[in-house]
């Protein structure tokens, strides 16, 4: 069956927190419902991206119980059937299980283009290039598809995918071989990689049939395709929300890198992991230090969402859209103000953020969570 006469589905991953983004990120409200860069949130940024390819009865988004609601507000036009939320987190293999069991049942087969819902994509004309590229490539049954950022800086927070020869030419553009992926390395590897050329970061977008998927799933994680398998047999029927809250539970809770993508790029009969480059102006957005680095337009420039002076003051950034804030002598400093809370770090400790958050768990501080 040719790649054209299947449909193509994206399949946003939309149920993380985002404890880094505290304290604007809260349960109710984490990232990727946030406008972060823009006067819009970032879920409804990936999909105004996706929109020329991808009508709104071809998205489907995965979240967490919790979120489903907004979810649903913020995209009024995408089927309240194509909002699937996760009784419980079970990481990227479960949700995207979850996915395709349900896209099978609508379709019989079909072309999954599955993306995070909260990242930042610059080149957004290349990038539609790229993916359609990524489709086509994912049509041919067996194929496993994933897009390679070209690594900027040694980053020691990304995965890694190592290139091997080119595989394929699709839409006029080079993909490659998946040698092998690997995960956040040591700093003095990480400078190997980057100085090789010969490795990507790992953004998380990946294409791949339906029944691809599926197989690899059976092959990979038996256990978790069966009980998916026992799901997929109630969708569209009263036992199906009870049916989802006994199975999920379940479910292996292992990423889909971990699980399918790094054991079949390993595996000694055959690969069909391959790698498309994607220069696309690509920011995971994993902080509030990586906001401020999106949004100065030279080094050492004060950013603010407010009206702000600053005196012998230089790369700090204010998140204060209601108050003005004024600083003397204070440098590379993130300051976040919400109605009932106030962050206050250096930049280089913005990835800290998330023990606070831990903290406030520990201690049972829900009013701030």
């Amino acid at each position: 069956m040719k790649a054209k006469s299947i449909p193509a589905c994206a399949v946003l991953l939309a149920g993380g927190r985002g404890t880094r983004f505290w304290p604007r990120s809260r349960t109710r409200t984490p990232k990727q419902l946030l406008d972060i860069t823009s006067g819009r949130t970032m879920l409804h940024e990936t999909v105004l991206r996706l929109q020329p390819m991808f009508p709104p009865g071809r998205i489907w988004v995965v979240t967490n119980s919790e979120q489903a609601a907004a979810v649903r507000r913020e995209l009024p036009r995408v089927p309240h059937s194509h909002i699937l939320s996760e009784p419980t987190g079970r990481n990227t293999a479960a949700a995207i299980g979850l996915a395709a069991i349900h896209l099978r049942h609508q379709h019989g087969d079909a072309l999954m283009a599955v993306l995070p819902a909260d990242h930042h994509i610059a080149a957004a004309v290349r990038y539609r290039r790229i993916v359609r590229a990524a489709l086509a490539l994912a049509g041919v049954p067996g194929n496993l598809v994933v897009l390679g950022i070209p690594p900027t800086r040694p980053e020691t927070g990304f995965g890694y995918i190592e290139r091997g020869g080119v595989a394929a030419r699709p839409e006029g553009l080079a993909a490659y071989a998946v040698r092998r992926f690997t995960e956040k390395p040591t700093l003095p590897v990480a400078q190997r990689y980057v100085a090789s050329r010969r490795y990507f970061w790992n953004a998380g977008m990946f294409f791949w049939r339906v029944s691809t998927f599926l197989e690899n799933l059976r092959k990979f994680l038996p256990a978790t395709h069966a009980a998916l398998e026992e799901l997929a047999h109630t969708i569209a029927t009263r036992r199906y929300a009870k049916e989802l809250r006994r199975i999920y539970a379940r479910l292996e809770n292992i990423s889909v890198d971990y699980s399918i993508m790094e054991r079949a790029a390993s595996s000694r009969t055959s690969s069909n992991a391959l790698v498309l480059p994607a220069n696309v102006g690509w920011s995971d957005i994993g902080s509030w230090a990586a906001v401020y680095e999106l949004l100065a337009h030279k080094p050492g420039e004060n950013v603010s969402t407010g009206r702000f002076l600053a005196l012998d003051a230089t790369g700090n950034f204010f998140w204060s859209p209601t108050k003005f804030v004024a600083a003397i002598g204070v440098h590379d400093l993130i300051l976040v103000e919400t109605r009932d809370a106030l962050l206050l770090c250096p930049c280089d400790r913005a990835q800290d953020v998330g023990r606070i958050v831990k903290w406030l768990e520990e201690r049972q501080h829900g009013h701030l969570l």
